[in-house]
């Protein structure tokens, strides 16, 4: 069923098909092995070197870096869920801006940041375009998020009209490849090119032959569904239907009939919040909980609104390293808000605080064209520099006049020149009996 390529190293990677976009072209010189679902680029098997376009350019070709010391302030902006569809992911990526901003503050080497939380909500509301008004008007440099694509959609064109930078820790639309963004939209999350892939394997892989889809309509959920049906029916199976609903839908009878209709051995759910509503009516038209997929858009703690053992065995995937087992990054964002259950992407939120600011510091100025002109440069992508974890030691390198390759908490990112990252991790997780979930893959 499968024809995979396999090297020896640390990690195992998807191999991605070479008519693969952009964005995943980074992927063929990795790996997939079934049974394993992270996924892990290049830059992280310790066997392969980056090809292509997506190869680090030469030491040469960066950017001068100027010895000094820096005296500058940093003002960020957040368009982040506090309500709507993925209000569950605010407190988490709020949690690692903030995280971020206390170690760069507390690191005292001549740069100030500041950060202005404001709420994205979701596509049925303008709040994000009321937000992203707010902040272009206290200057800020530049905004991290939104989280969910379509929102995301709707203000980038504010954003870059004003020049400002915008970098999201969660956006995986493949639509933002390629975006007439002019060089000032980037982000940590991999393209849901990538997760597709990854979950179509996983569930070919577990034995399913048919498969059933209940999709959000918008950006993020029919190009995800995409990428996951094209992966799963290469591997042989079959989508046997596809249910689509719009944000602000709060009945899905009609899509849950048309799809356990069809009888699918598996049911993929590519929502947000909705699945709150969707997976008790799926379950008790008598559809077995563990024959479940969800995405990251979904994937929660659902302790304390399902029976338990409702999804028990259950599966999805999520970008990023399991933060649960980040030791002291978890500890910490828990004193930034004790109240934490998921972590999802607050790696992906701290590291883009920090290399926005590493951008800025490499340029000694916070400008958004200039930040947006070192930021592929401090990931690594351009240039030759030297590994750095932490903001400390990348300024102290900078201050002296030194390139830096910032790999942060939610792994290596080395930004392509479309301010996508080549390198990235996607784990399958499984729902315990608790309805929580834990990292398998």
């Amino acid at each position: 069923m499968y024809d995979y390529s396999y090297y020896q190293g640390a990690k195992l990677s998807v191999l991605a098909k070479a008519s693969a976009s952009r964005s995943v072209r980074a992927v063929v010189t990795g790996i997939a092995m079934v049974g394993v679902s992270a996924l892990l680029l290049t830059g992280c098997s310790g066997t392969a070197e980056p090809s292509g376009d997506k190869a680090p350019a030469a030491s040469g070709d960066a950017k001068t870096v100027k010895a000094g010391d820096r005296d500058l302030t940093l003002k960020i902006g957040t368009i982040l869920p506090q309500s709507g569809a993925l209000a569950f992911l605010g407190p988490p990526e709020e949690a690692g801006v903030q995280l971020a901003v206390n170690d760069i503050n507390a690191a005292n080497l001549g740069m100030k940041v500041e950060a202005v939380f404001r709420d994205s909500g979701d596509t049925t509301t303008d709040t994000a375009t009321v937000s992203v008004t707010d902040l272009l008007s206290q200057d800020v440099s530049a905004i991290v998020g939104a989280a969910s694509s379509g929102v995301s959609k709707t203000v980038i064109d504010q954003i870059v009209a004003a020049g400002v930078v915008q970098f999201s820790p969660a956006n995986t639309s493949p639509d933002f490849t390629e975006y007439a963004d002019k060089g000032l939209y980037w982000r940590t999350a991999p393209s849901d090119l990538l997760q597709g892939e990854v979950l179509g394997n996983q569930i070919a892989e577990d034995g399913n032959s048919t498969l059933g889809m209940i999709v959000l309509n918008d950006a993020y959920g029919t190009g995800l569904a995409k990428s996951l049906k094209d992966t799963f029916e290469s591997a042989g199976g079959e989508v046997v239907a596809e249910e689509l609903f719009n944000e602000g839908d709060s009945n899905f009878a009609a899509q849950i009939s048309a799809v356990t209709a069809a009888n699918p051995d598996a049911i993929a759910l590519i929502t947000f919040d909705q699945a709150k509503i969707i997976i008790p009516a799926l379950v008790g038209t008598g559809y077995p909980g563990d024959k479940l997929y969800l995405v990251d858009g979904n994937l929660a703690d659902y302790s304390k609104d399902f029976p338990a053992g409702l999804i028990a065995g259950s599966k999805g995937t999520l970008p990023g390293l399991d933060v649960g087992t980040l030791g002291d990054f978890t500890d910490r964002l828990l004193e930034v808000d004790p109240t934490l259950k998921d972590f999802s992407y607050a790696a992906e939120s701290y590291d883009s605080v920090m290399l926005i600011a590493l951008a800025a510091y490499a340029g000694n100025d916070v400008s958004g064209a200039s930040i947006a002109d070192y930021l592929r440069q401090v990931s690594g992508g351009e240039g030759d520099g030297e590994k750095v974890s932490d903001f400390k030691a990348a300024a102290k390198a900078l201050a002296d006049g030194k390139q830096v390759n910032y790999d942060g908490f939610s792994g290596p990112v080395t930004f392509d020149k479309n301010g996508d990252p080549t390198e990235a991790t996607i784990g399958v997780y499984e729902y315990k009996a608790d309805n929580t979930y834990k990292r398998i893959n």
